[in-house]
């Protein structure tokens, strides 16, 4: 099982974007996979080399900084990941999500030296572990992030409701957030629904004051009208989900 989580991006457009960081393990055996390419590709160069005397001994050399140092930046701006990170549905974007920056690909290469410390990227793996993104030491020099090509799906298909346009504006994390609810309503309990609802009577009912208003008359009025008050927020929120995804046949302000 993947220990991983999401990751909420936001492109310089407004666009919101759900990745998934790529936690040590896959990580682990994407360099695995990269180190014995990169193993073979120097081995057959040797044996090419070997014939040239000291002619060869140079271009071995220089053959061993290009692997090292070339190898990685050069997959990774051509198609977002060396060949070990493919293999395992891996990719190297900017935090933004956006593809990486030919200075952010050289500059968390380059802190691969300070990963390694004191040996065996033990640096990078602790860096990793204590991050919720996995991030290592180059990857928040560079600020980018590794994460799983495959898209994330945060939520099904909306159960039905009345659109509503809701009370106030709302920010683009406020409407993922939303959006996101509504998506997992069917995965969650009717009660945890209806509680995550009522934190969200702002968007539906405006002022903060009403929001107290309708609690207050809630717990007066007895547990049968606080169940039909947390179920009215239910539907509410999921109308202004609806309106959020674009839908607006028989919306309601």
């Amino acid at each position: 099982m993947a220990l991983d989580t999401v990751y909420l991006a936001e492109t310089p457009e407004g666009i919101s974007l759900s990745l998934r960081p790529a936690g040590l393990v896959p990580r682990f055996w994407a360099l695995a996979i990269d180190t014995i390419l990169k193993l073979a590709i120097w081995f057959g160069c040797l044996i090419v080399t070997s014939f040239l005397g000291g002619l060869g001994t140079a271009l071995l050399f220089i053959s061993f900084f290009v692997i090292e140092w070339i190898y990685p930046i050069a997959f990774e701006l051509a198609v977002g990941a060396t060949p070990g990170k493919r293999a395992l549905g891996l990719q190297v974007v900017m935090d933004s999500g956006l593809p990486v920056t030919p200075a952010a690909s050289i500059t968390r290469n380059l802190v691969r030296a300070a990963d390694f410390l004191p040996a065996a990227y033990a640096l990078g793996a602790i860096s990793m572990l204590i991050r919720r993104d996995f991030k290592r030491l180059g990857d928040l020099a560079a600020g980018t992030i590794v994460v799983h090509a495959a898209p994330v799906t945060l939520h099904t298909e909306l159960p039905p409701s009345a659109p509503m346009a809701p009370a106030r504006a709302l920010s683009l994390r406020e409407q993922a957030a939303i959006v996101s609810w509504a998506g997992r309503a069917g995965s969650l309990t009717s009660e945890r629904l209806q509680e995550l609802a009522q934190l969200a009577r702002p968007a539906t009912r405006g002022l903060a004051g009403r929001e107290e208003e309708a609690r207050d008359d809630a717990v007066a009025l007895g547990d049968a009208s606080r169940d039909a008050a947390a179920r009215d927020d239910t539907d509410a929120l999921l109308g202004v989900a609806q309106w959020l995804i674009g839908r607006r046949d028989g919306a309601s302000t």
